[in-house]
């Protein structure tokens, strides 16, 4: 299968005839939080963890740490490994803009109909960019999540800048397309769904499962479907819509929520998946319908891993139809994972990113 590489929207996006208008943002809301004293106190802890308590005193000052004092003793007593690595991590944390993961809610001035997992462009301040849709198509209002990159040309004046009531252009709707076709939800059937998402990739999935619910599509024959979603990220706070979510799950049985997260650890006492997300996945397979065999050497081991989240459910990858949207390794990684299990390539979608 090949997957639709994200990037190419932004090269399409001018290109297709589609409807344009404004539109009034109607809320915008930061969905991570400042963390500079939980990362404090984690420094604090790792120290004294690591017999470094004498260094405590002369980096960690009042209500800021001093990074560049931390960096010389780092040095000076030629500490390095996984002690410098988490430091670097922690760091990194302590210092990124805030807020850096917004949801922005915006009423279009005209009729505008999308098809759950379309993206539309925003145009702010004369620069255009593309957003997957978050928000169900049954909704009077439309929302994107935003994360805020790096010298970003948009995402940091849609973080920084944008307020309510700011007008903005939307064009759209556009779909991505690759081989088996566009990525959209599919129409019912018997089969479980699976949804695979890191960071921001989850936003048209959240379109997704939204409607899904709102129009019957968990049900089949008289039966029920098993959706699941695996959203992976690096912090906590890092999961957008991870308090729908997991209300969504408290709601509804045959929906099974499961975030991992890579770092969370260093900062809290985060009992949830670590591992990355296509290595959660296969943690969840059902090992007896499994062809474990099949899996790539570095997923094999995960399989055999006990679930963190207490699911009275397994995934039948012979019964199932899969969607993954997120960085690409991720959506490279678990595209082959569930190819090499059995699932058909007709019945994956994919949109991969970065």
């Amino acid at each position: 299968m090949i997957v639709k590489p994200h990037m190419t929207q932004h090269e399409l996006v001018d290109a297709e005839p589609m409807v344009s208008t404004s539109a009034t943002v109607a809320r915008k809301e930061a969905m991570d939080k400042r963390r500079e004293v939980t990362v404090r106190r984690a420094a604090k802890r790792l120290l004294r963890e690591h017999d470094r308590e004498a260094w405590v005193d002369e980096v960690m000052l009042t209500d800021d740490v001093d990074w560049e004092r931390l960096w010389e003793l780092v040095h000076d007593h030629a500490v390095g490994g996984r002690l410098e690595k988490t430091f670097r991590t922690l760091q990194g944390r302590y210092e990124r803009a805030n807020p850096s993961l917004v949801r922005i809610r915006f009423d279009p001035e005209s009729e505008f109909d999308c098809e759950p997992g379309e993206y539309i462009t925003v145009h702010y301040q004369h620069v255009p960019r593309a957003y997957s849709v978050a928000s169900s198509p049954n909704r009077d209002h439309m929302e994107i999540c935003v994360r805020r990159v790096p010298g970003g040309r948009l995402s940091t004046q849609l973080c920084d800048r944008l307020s309510s009531g700011d007008e903005i252009g939307v064009r759209g709707p556009f779909s991505g397309e690759f081989v088996g076709g566009e990525f959209l939800l599919q129409e019912r059937s018997e089969r479980d769904v699976a949804f695979l998402a890191t960071g921001t990739g989850v936003a048209p999935f959240k379109s997704m499962i939204d409607y899904a619910f709102e129009e019957g599509f968990d049900e089949y024959a008289g039966g029920k479907r098993n959706i699941w979603l695996f959203l992976g990220a690096s912090w906590e706070d890092d999961l957008p819509y991870h308090r729908e979510f997991r209300t969504l799950a408290d709601e509804r049985e045959n929906f099974h929520y499961v975030p991992t997260l890579s770092r969370e650890t260093t900062l809290s006492e985060w009992d949830g998946e670590t591992a990355y997300t296509q290595y959660t996945f296969a943690t969840y397979l059902d090992r007896e319908k499994t062809a474990v065999a099949e899996l790539p050497d570095d997923v094999r081991p995960f399989i055999d891993e006990e679930p963190k989240y207490d699911i009275d459910a397994r995934i039948d990858p012979n019964n199932l139809e899969l969607y993954a949207c997120g960085i690409n390794l991720m959506v490279y990684g678990i595209v082959s994972v569930a190819e090499a299990v059995g699932v058909p390539a007709k019945l994956i979608r994919g949109e991969g990113y970065g």
